[in-house]
């Protein structure tokens, strides 16, 4: 390989371990983002809850004024009826400090729940987004697991197969080798019966020169016949 082809191969190889570094902390930055925004929602959350509390007291408080108001203007009328004006006059007093009050009360409270809407509005989209970069997180990840059980499976078939192999080959020298020794073992035995004369001996048995040949069915069958006779 020449050095340029080398260094080609090395720089790639350090560029893609460069990569996967940036990725790793990539991930990591991510996390630490998601757990901010998940922190940053909670405190929305306490937030909202505040101001949803503080819109209800306002509520009350606007509706017990308006009660006090109605109360009041039906006193100042009764006086009235009964010609009692300085009386009147004062309930009306009270009713238009209670109505002032109430203005008051009444501007709060639709602050109180402009901000209320403006915030649970985006809460809801914050909370949407950080589902949807949870799950975007979460899909990489195991994607990422996944690939690693395929490489690791991929490698390990491979190692297998090479090893099935290897093991096969052997059997086969084996086999060839158990082959080889059986023919030896046989050419022996056959250079051993010929160096001791037994390869003579079976030759004259089966020519029927010399006694101790094997008996044919056939000559067996006339030995009994021949032998029934001669009783």
């Amino acid at each position: 390989m020449s050095l340029s082809k080398l260094w080609t191969a090395l720089k790639g190889g350090f560029n893609e371990a460069t990569e996967a570094a940036a990725d790793s902390q990539s991930l990591r930055i991510l996390d630490q983002e998601l757990r901010e925004a998940k922190d940053e929602l909670l405190a929305a959350d306490q937030s909202l809850t505040k101001i949803v509390a503080k819109r209800k007291l306002a509520e009350n408080k606007a509706k017990a004024l308006q009660a006090d108001i109605d109360t009041y203007s039906t006193h100042a009328i009764a006086a009235m009826e009964k010609g009692d004006e300085a009386l009147a006059i004062e309930c009306a007093d009270k009713v238009a400090e209670l109505e002032t009050a109430m203005a008051q009360e009444n501007e709060m409270l639709a602050s109180f729940q402009k901000a209320e809407g403006t915030l649970k509005a985006n809460i809801a989209k914050a909370k949407t987004n950080v589902r949807r970069m949870e799950q975007q997180i979460d899909q990489i990840k195991a994607t990422e697991s996944v690939q690693k059980a395929q490489v690791a499976v991929s490698s390990r078939h491979m190692g297998a197969n090479s090893k099935v192999k290897t093991a096969l080959d052997s059997m086969e020298r084996i086999k060839a080798k158990q082959v080889q020794k059986a023919a030896e073992l046989e050419a022996a035995e056959e250079m051993a019966d010929a160096e001791s004369g037994s390869d003579l001996d079976a030759k004259l048995r089966s020519a029927g020169i010399v006694p101790g040949a094997p008996t044919s069915g056939k000559d067996k069958l006339a030995q009994l016949m021949a032998a029934k006779k001669a009783q």
